[in-house]
């Protein structure tokens, strides 16, 4: 499994609060649960009191995503080099469990799970698919959605770096607001133009015969 894969963590994690919405969906231990996805080895070490230190990741991550969408790659690098040296891995080989088509293990990078507790073995997959992604497409690839009040963050992956929105239902909701204020600023352009028409109609003096 390439570990890239992981830092969909970062992105999972990240986007359980909409802060310009109030809104806040890490409040259980079935929620952490969940951001595990798969793992479910992983995910069942999980308590309550991960919902807290979660949380406190959360931010320093979304910090991460919006450091680099500001364009500051520096800091963006920093805050999770910080992360990274507070949540390390132990990556090892894997394999055993597959094989590929002449019978041989399908040799593949994992990262082990030694941690102490369930954040800290998220936290640290989360970071670590999250440098490989850094370093592998670049800084610029973290993104925050442009639709507001959506402010989820997302890993652009499109060829041309192009990406805007953290989905296709917010680009289309973007798209139709943009299309509005265009129509609405050419309505209100015509109409002036239509008041200044008339305006100097009337001001003109009748031409005797």
């Amino acid at each position: 499994m390439e570990l890239t894969y992981y830092s969909d963590y970062a992105v999972r994690l990240v986007n359980t609060e909409q802060p310009e919405r109030g809104t806040d969906t890490l409040t259980s231990v079935e929620v952490v649960r969940d951001l595990f996805g798969p793992a479910q080895q992983a995910a069942r070490r999980a308590t309550d009191s991960d919902v807290t230190r979660l949380r406190t990741v959360r931010a320093r991550l979304r910090a991460v995503f919006e450091a680099a969408d500001s364009g500051d790659e520096v800091l963006a690098v920093d805050l999770l080099n910080a992360l990274m040296m507070e949540f390390p891995v132990s990556p090892q080989i894997s394999g055993h469990e597959f094989r590929n088509d002449n019978g041989r293990p399908d040799w593949h990078m994992h990262i082990a799970d030694h941690a102490a507790n369930a954040t800290a073995g998220f936290t640290a997959t989360a970071c670590m698919g999250l440098a490989f992604h850094l370093t592998e497409l670049g800084v610029d690839r973290l993104g925050i959605c442009e639709a507001r009040p959506c402010r989820n963050v997302y890993l652009d992956t499109s060829t041309n770096r192009s990406r805007r929105y953290c989905s296709d239902r917010c680009a289309t909701r973007a798209n139709v607001a943009a299309y509005r204020a265009r129509k609405r600023l050419e309505n209100e352009r015509a109409a002036l133009t239509g008041r200044t028409a008339d305006t100097a109609q009337e001001s003109t003096p009748a031409t005797d015969r």
